[in-house]
């Protein structure tokens, strides 16, 4: 189920993330700018799709350390993954290059709001907390909240979390998930995933617990780690921008609607996904209105 070469190849990501190697890149094309394609869309330059047009580049805020969304490809130096997959899609949409810029989970809405980033796709779950925020795409992915240990972990469940010393990362909604149904864990906060694997690796602390398909990106990396316990949440994640323009949440869905509908989202999962996990998942069909409604 997990090929040899992807386990190498998210391996040495990670090892290059631990050795200090990640530094802030682009992805697509060069210096000079990107002229849209004779046969896309050509909007208003008073719009954000206009002027992301006329600059040739949209900058795109996704993560660097969390195989198989987001990451850089040791190798080629490409970051990629099933966000990235996502975020150029969008690009293509426009005929412009995509810049990609690390987006962790504690900065990715000062990002939106400083202009740093015209989009985030670094995943991030939509709740009515964040929504106050930043607009939101339609959900693109829906992840459930799980649990990772070592093999022959004590630990079996959320209830026997309490007094154990439990990883995420600073700014995701596994904080206060824990605080919550878990009270009498220890958490431990860092800034990125890669940390808290490597601090389960070598006994600082006795699990993680985020998304299940961040966990999976670990276990591919790591055999000897497992998933326990029931979901703990379910996590739609949406595209982040800034709030209030509805132009680019209407262009942004559209896109979504068809890259969903032209099989590419299906390409993409099967990539990224399916191939390690096994199991089939049909594109979300909820609106960004269902994802806060079944938040609330």
């Amino acid at each position: 189920m997990h090929t040899s070469r992807w386990r190498w190849l998210l391996t040495a990501a990670l090892a290059a993330i631990a050795l200090g190697l990640m530094a802030v890149g682009c992805g697509g094309g060069g210096d000079d700018e990107a002229e849209p394609a004779a046969d896309v869309k050509q909007f208003p330059p008073d719009t954000t799709m206009g002027r992301i047009q006329e600059e040739g580049e949209i900058a795109i805020g996704v993560k660097y350390d969390v195989p198989p969304f987001g990451f850089r490809n040791p190798t080629s130096g490409d970051i990629e993954g099933f966000d990235i997959d996502f975020g150029q899609a969008v690009a293509d949409a426009l005929g412009v290059e995509p810049r990609f810029t690390e987006a962790i989970s504690d900065n990715r809405i000062p990002f939106i709001q400083d202009g740093t980033v015209d989009l985030v796709l670094s995943t991030m779950t939509i709740n009515p907390e964040r929504a106050e925020e930043i607009g939101f795409t339609d959900p693109y992915f829906i992840a459930r909240g799980r649990i990772l240990v070592p093999e022959g972990s004590e630990i079996t469940d959320v209830q026997t979390l309490a007094g154990k010393r439990v990883c995420t990362a600073l700014g995701s909604t596994y904080e206060d998930t824990l605080r919550e149904q878990a009270p009498d864990a220890e958490l431990r906060l860092v800034d990125t995933y890669s940390e808290c694997l490597e601090l389960l690796q070598n006994g600082a602390v006795d699990a993680i617990s985020t998304d299940d398909v961040i966990l999976t990106g670990m276990i591919i990396q790591d055999d000897s780690l497992r998933l326990v316990g029931d979901d703990l949440t379910i996590e739609p994640y949406g595209g982040g921008f800034a709030k209030g323009d509805e132009q680019f949440s209407q262009f942004l869905n559209g896109v979504l609607e068809d890259y969903k509908g032209d099989g590419r989202w299906a390409a993409a999962y099967q990539e990224w996904l399916g191939q390690f996990t096994g199991e089939k998942q049909e594109p979300p069909t909820e609106t960004v209105e269902d994802a806060l409604a079944g938040a609330s």
